[in-house]
């Protein structure tokens, strides 16, 4: 069997709004996100780990912030292309696990609602999703709560030739 490793990162500033998307789920916040798509760090950080594994460069790279098209998209086409990739490459999504770093919002009660949609837009199963966070114990922009971050990684599995 031959095996990759992918490691993501991803962060966006806080922002006007009343919510966050993370892992494709919306979750109240008494803030938004800067960004060009809908700015879900837990989705960008997991495709950075799936292209930096099949040596395909960064999100930027294949949905550029300067291109409209990508304006307000929802994260989770992003992640399906992705695995698209994998797939066309010949490789599989063993596992991913993802952490928030952030002081608010909670994450815990809306971790396995992402963990199951990343599953399906993967093609895993749900047991080889672990979506779980941290905070920055109030250090940093994140525990100062100016915005939120979240870091990746991810094993990417073939049958050996």
């Amino acid at each position: 069997m031959s095996i990759r490793i992918g490691l993501g990162y991803d962060v966006h500033a806080f922002g006007d709004g009343d919510h966050v998307m993370l892992g494709g789920v919306r979750v109240a916040h008494d803030r938004g996100v800067l960004a060009h798509s809908d700015g879900d760090v837990v989705l960008h950080a997991l495709c950075d780990a799936m292209l930096g594994a099949l040596a395909l460069g960064d999100i930027g790279r294949h949905f550029p912030p300067s291109d409209p098209r990508w304006k307000d998209a929802d994260s989770r086409a992003f992640v399906r292309h992705c695995a698209d990739l994998l797939r066309e490459r010949g490789w599989k999504l063993g596992n991913a696990d993802v952490t928030v770093v952030c002081e608010r919002p909670k994450v815990g009660p809306h971790a396995d609602a992402m963990r199951r949609l990343i599953a399906q837009d993967t093609g895993v199963e749900v047991d080889a999703v672990s979506v779980k966070a941290t905070t920055s114990e109030t250090l940093g922009f994140t525990g100062r709560g100016e915005g939120i971050a979240a870091q990746a990684a991810c094993l990417l599995v073939r049958d050996a030739p």
